[in-house]
């Protein structure tokens, strides 16, 4: 008689290599490795065949690097997504992708579980699962990092002793996460938040110490605010990405380092490099405030807020999120454009923009001959502007007295 099947979400780190080997033996069934490309990591190939050497029964990639890039990284970039200000948000941004091929194999496998391998505090099991509940409730959820009480060093001990391969060790115990958007590390000095995060965490920015004296200038063409163009040079979008990620990099750009308030509760101190995410996100915000009308500007940023929430809570298949997506996407109508960024020692500046939707009117901007701004109108708007402020305060004054 056939074992049941299990569907793991696979990554090839440590958690889930791991679990391969621990869900077989813990609920006696057959486990389906499933890792979803969403870019920037290289060897899926390897990963794949790692994940039948550590033994499951089938191992199977998903190339979903164009998906990730057209269906969550522009919205994310129309909602200039950042959660608290700092986070680009990027592992939150894939997790309901991954979750979305895992659920999809395992229902065209005919699995009876579905399995991750994040820890019980963290934010990503909520990711996951909640996306599980979303698209296949009759699905059963196994979280063996929840259940198997392991720390990391005992994780490790668990790796060695039974010759599963993992890309860390005692000595360098960082968990990393990559995608086309960002890479976070976690995990070993990085958990003490008095002390500066060591060097040797970073991988794909260098040191702005280190970065070149000259600043290097990057021009970026939107349209409809999706990036099309680099330097003049028209490429797909993930292309573009990924060779921001290399630019930026170079120049120590997109490094952050930040005390985060997770989804469940607690504090954590987390180190994220989002080259191409910065430089994309800096340049889309300023041709924004050259083609957006005030009173767009000034709302925007509230539902920016909040959809940077739902993102990060997990809630991506959901109608708000939809519908904050809508509205968005109305709002990139005219981002329309060029962004000359320039790249210098950590910092990613917009210096130039031009659009031809572009709301500055010269004219009536400058102080100079060319001024058309009718200044004797001033005063009638003032008076009327005013009218409130003076009114409340002079019966202020006449109850005081």
């Amino acid at each position: 008689m056939a074992k049941e099947l299990c569907v793991l979400a696979y990554s090839g780190g440590l958690d889930t290599s791991v679990a391969i080997r621990w869900i077989a033996e813990n609920y006696d069934v057959d486990v389906i490795a499933v890792a979803v490309d969403v870019g920037e990591e290289k060897d899926y190939e390897g990963i794949r065949k790692k994940g039948e050497q550590v033994g499951a029964v089938e191992a199977i990639v998903v190339d979903a690097v164009d998906e990730f890039y057209d269906d969550h990284i522009l919205p994310a970039l129309a909602a200039n997504l950042m959660y608290e200000g700092k986070y680009p948000a990027f592992t939150a941004l894939a997790r309901p992708l991954l979750a979305k091929h895992q659920v999809r194999i395992a229902q065209e496998k005919g699995a009876t579980y579905v399995a991750h391998g994040c820890t019980g505090k963290g934010n990503d099991q909520v990711r996951f699962e909640t996306t599980y509940q979303a698209l296949a409730p009759e699905l059963k959820c196994i979280a063996p990092a929840r259940e198997w009480g392991m720390s990391r060093e005992e994780a490790i001990d668990y790796a060695e002793k039974h010759d599963i391969p993992v890309p860390v060790g005692k000595d360098s115990p960082y968990s990393t996460d990559t995608n086309l958007w960002g890479r976070s590390i976690e995990c070993g000095l990085i958990e003490d938040p008095s002390v500066e995060a060591p060097e040797d965490a970073w991988e794909w920015t260098v040191s702005p110490l280190e970065a070149p004296e000259q600043p290097t200038y990057v021009k970026i063409a939107f349209e409809r605010g999706a990036p099309m163009a680099l330097d003049g040079k028209q490429m797909p979008g993930p292309q573009l990405v990924s060779t921001l990620n290399q630019i930026g990099g170079a120049n120590g750009v997109g490094r952050v380092n930040m005390m985060e308030n997770r989804l469940v509760g607690i504090k954590s101190r987390e180190l994220y490099e989002t080259p191409a995410a910065t430089i994309l996100l800096a340049a889309h915000k300023d041709l924004e405030s050259l083609v957006l009308d005030r009173e767009t500007m000034h709302f925007k940023p509230y539902l920016e807020m909040r959809y940077a929430e739902l993102v990060y809570y997990g809630l991506w298949f959901t109608p708000l999120r939809e519908a904050i997506d809508a509205f968005m996407a109305e709002t990139q109508k005219t981002v329309t454009g060029e962004v000359t960024v320039k790249l210098y020692k950590g910092t990613a500046e917009p210096v130039a923009r031009t659009s031809p939707y572009s709301l500055y009117d010269f004219g009536l901007a400058s102080y100079g001959e060319a001024d058309s701004f009718d200044a004797s109108k001033a005063e009638g708007f003032i008076d009327i502007w005013a009218l409130p402020a003076r009114v409340t305060n002079a019966v202020r004054r006449k109850m005081e007295q």
